[in-house]
């Protein structure tokens, strides 16, 4: 198959801390380490090593940080197309705490696609599945010539702006990031999940009604949750554009979300095809 993720990347320091600190306090730090990560990162990193050739566009500061990150997602078998911009690259602090939650702190402009740029919007024509977390509305309506398009509503501007057609909105039931109603969009998605964690998540399809799905037991001990969600969309997003059935899609969404919970950061322990 043929899959592509249109979005962002932010440069990610990630601190190991037992608590979070209290007000004022001070705490020591258990590990840490830097990554190229952010929603589009992760899931362009998940398709590549559930085996599909992946194309990443992207942007990316011109400064140490943005090369860096670009060189970085190379290497893990993305074909890596990032617009130019003069901004800072945009970067983020993740606290990962004992109990593997993640708490995030972003700086600076989100950086994302734009229709305008010199990117091979073309190609997209091609692909057999689209996550879109991240650009302008006609970056969206690019990725809509994708046989199967999924989206984050973190890209709320752009969903509410383009007018097409979703084969999926993955939302989040408990972070209030990752809401939109998707009554606002116009046409609604063909598709909309819901997950929620340990509990699965719900589904609801346009033209076929509503259910549920459970989690997937773990397969190892839990070590943080960044790129969970990212992760999940990944794999249902693949499964789609596989044409399984939307119970083994979920399915196999699920399994990423449940791997990459092992893993130290986003991509250690990612499901691999």
């Amino acid at each position: 198959m043929r899959l592509a993720v249109v979005g962002h990347v932010e440069w990610v320091e990630f601190l190991r801390v037992a608590r979070l600190p209290a007000s004022g306090e001070i705490v020591h730090a258990l590990d840490a380490f830097e990554l190229a990560a952010g929603g589009g990162a992760v899931a362009a990193a998940q398709l590549a090593r559930l085996g599909g050739a992946t194309d990443f566009l992207t942007a990316l500061a011109e400064d140490e940080l943005g090369r860096r990150a670009a060189a970085e997602l190379a290497g893990r078998g993305i074909a890596v197309h990032a617009a130019p911009r003069p901004a800072p690259q945009r970067r983020a602090v993740t606290f990962l705490d004992g109990d593997g939650e993640r708490t995030i702190t972003v700086i600076g402009e989100r950086l994302v696609p734009h229709a305008a740029d010199a990117l091979p919007w073309g190609e997209l024509t091609a692909m057999d599945a689209i996550y879109f977390t991240g650009g302008d509305a006609g970056a969206l309506r690019a990725a809509r010539a994708a046989r199967v398009l999924v989206a984050t509503p973190r890209a709320r501007e752009a969903l509410l702006e383009a007018g097409v057609e979703l084969d999926a909105l993955v939302l989040s039931a408990r972070d209030p990031h990752e809401q939109l109603d998707p009554a606002l969009l116009t046409p609604a998605p063909r598709l909309v999940v819901r997950t929620d964690g340990a509990r699965g998540g719900s589904y609801a399809r346009r033209d076929a009604g509503a259910g549920s799905f459970p989690s997937t037991p773990l397969p190892g001990p839990v070590v943080d949750a960044y790129g969970c969600g990212d992760s999940f969309a990944a794999g249902l997003t693949f499964g789609l554009g596989a044409e399984l059935a939307l119970p083994e899609a979920l399915e196999l969404a699920a399994r990423c979300g449940a791997a990459c919970l092992t893993g130290r950061g986003p991509y250690a322990a990612q499901l691999t095809r």
